[in-house]
């Protein structure tokens, strides 16, 4: 068999940093994990090629070469996947979805051809199975039951072209121990944390090591932290070993709940062994909407506090914020911007609340009448598809209030400030800065310190880490370029 794997492409948006990815001369943040995993699981003897449409063309040549194309998405990534149904119709060549998109929403494409989904340690061997048998295959392949992991393979990283990508990406366990009701991981993966064991995330980082990567590894995980007791017991020793023995080649960035800051010792180890960044989950200041969607973990603490506990272990803390529930009211949006900016969140996602397909939000929305549409999966297009209890007008200007009140250029800085004083950054073995780094700090120059009208918030950014915190200028320019991106997408850049 020919198959080709296609990534569809993501369109411009906060998490895809296409505007700061030209300052490193870079084509995509990360490479599609779930497409290289699959094709570790194809028979050995298949012929497999990658194309992600995010650093290269789909050519004509390629799907005349082909006996399948096999697709994997997200919600984000509908109009690419559309697209990519298309020139395969004209090229008469066999398409097989997988992923969450199609999980989630297989009766939308009527011309694939084969779907397998839900998790593919289970449903891709049936099919494998069926072809090899010569039996019909059928349409949809799926399951109600969870992988086993120690089953999932090591990744195709082979099949990467690493210099297109910003870093790397790995997965350690599948499912989230919390119910909060407008996540739909725990209806793609269940509550349950299943982790692969310790020497199938060694022999991966060997693998990335093999293949000549140097640099950032996300591990995408949705909560790095699900199962604490085996991460800081037995994974986190293990990376350190290996770190250590390798000369630290790797940094690592995770996601987490906010609880991470109730371990000091956990803390520690994670900063010693590498790992420089959390994504955290915060939604939101107010209590009343914590409770309303269950975000237990939130609740009755000083997220303030928390977060500067995490910067100040030596990991930097992203966050994720959400404005529209309905115990929102008028005065939820400047407590937003307040507490972005007391917090030092520099790369604050702040989103119009969505609800997608499954979860507890979408099944009492609906059961209330107040469905309008499906989620876009990308909850910072000032989109939702439901019906809000705030009057809509109110909620988007609102929405837009937080947008200028943290990502304008005088605030985004100011809040750079606050960051570097929270921050302690320990410096885990070797970490030395490459060439793009050093392109990116001349092309910073001359498009954000001469061309862009927040120069001059620039240059005292600069001036100011060199006498307060010379240690962390190079975290000062990567935040200044995140900030040049930020404000193209929300259309800020000819504001100061």
């Amino acid at each position: 068999m020919n198959v080709l794997l296609v990534y569809p492409q993501y369109p411009d948006s906060f998490w895809s940093f296409k505007h700061a990815m030209k300052f490193i001369a870079k084509k995509a943040t990360f490479p599609p994990l779930g497409l290289i995993t699959i094709s570790a699981m194809l028979p050995a003897y298949w012929h497999k090629k990658l194309v992600d449409l995010n650093v290269s063309k789909l050519q004509p040549n390629d799907l005349l070469w082909a006996d399948y194309v096999f697709i994997s998405a997200m919600y984000i990534q509908q109009e690419s996947v559309n697209s990519i149904i298309e020139i395969c119709q004209k090229y008469e060549v066999k398409l097989i979805g997988g992923g969450p998109l199609f999980t989630q929403e297989y009766e939308s494409f009527a011309k694939i051809n084969h779907f397998i989904l839900n998790e593919a340690e289970i449903t891709l061997p049936l099919f494998l199975k069926d072809l090899k048998e010569g039996k019909p295959l059928q349409r949809v392949y799926k399951t109600d039951v969870f992988a086993d992991l120690s089953k999932s393979p090591v990744p195709d990283f082979h099949l990467l072209s690493t210099r297109d990508y910003v870093a790397m990406n790995i997965q350690v366990s599948r499912g989230c121990p919390f119910s909060c009701d407008f996540c739909e991981i725990t209806a793609l993966l269940g509550h349950k944390v299943r982790m692969k064991n310790t020497k199938q995330i060694i022999d991966e980082l060997e693998s990335l090591y093999q293949v000549g990567w140097r640099g950032q590894i996300l591990i995408v995980d949705d909560n790095f932290i699900g199962n604490k007791y085996q991460v800081k017991e037995n994974l986190l020793p293990a990376i350190k070993k290996w770190m250590t023995n390798h000369k630290f080649p790797f940094t690592f960035n995770i996601q987490s709940s906010i609880n991470l800051a109730d371990d000091e010792e956990l803390m520690q180890l994670m900063a010693e062994t590498g790992f420089t960044s959390t994504f955290v989950g915060i939604e939101t200041p107010d209590e009343k909407s914590l409770q309303e969607c269950n975000k237990e973990q939130n609740k009755g603490r000083d997220l303030i506090q928390s977060v500067k506990k995490i910067q100040n272990s030596g990991l930097q803390v992203s966050g994720g914020f959400i404005v529209g529930f309905d115990t929102d009211t008028q005065i939820v949006f400047q407590k937003q911007i307040d507490f972005i900016q007391q917090s030092g969140i520099v790369s604050a996602m702040v989103g119009l609340l969505n609800a997608p397909k499954n979860t507890v939000l979408y099944k009492r929305l609906k059961n209330e009448n107040r469905l309008i549409a499906q989620s876009s999966g990308n909850n910072t297009d000032s989109s939702l598809n439901f019906i809000p209890l705030m009057n809509l007008q109110e909620l988007l200007e609102g929405y837009k209030k937080i947008i200028q009140g943290v990502y304008a250029v005088k605030p985004y800085y100011k809040r750079i400030r606050q960051f570097l004083l929270n921050y302690k950054k320990l410096h885990a073995g070797r970490q030395t800065r490459d060439f793009p780094f050093f392109l990116g700090f001349l092309k910073s120059v001359f498009i954000i310190g001469i061309m862009n009208k927040g120069r001059g918030e620039y240059w005292k950014l600069i001036l100011w880490t060199l006498f307060r915190r010379p240690a962390l200028l190079a975290d000062a320019l990567t935040f200044s370029v995140y900030g040049y991106h930020f404000r193209t997408i929300y259309g800020l850049n000819n504001k100061n």
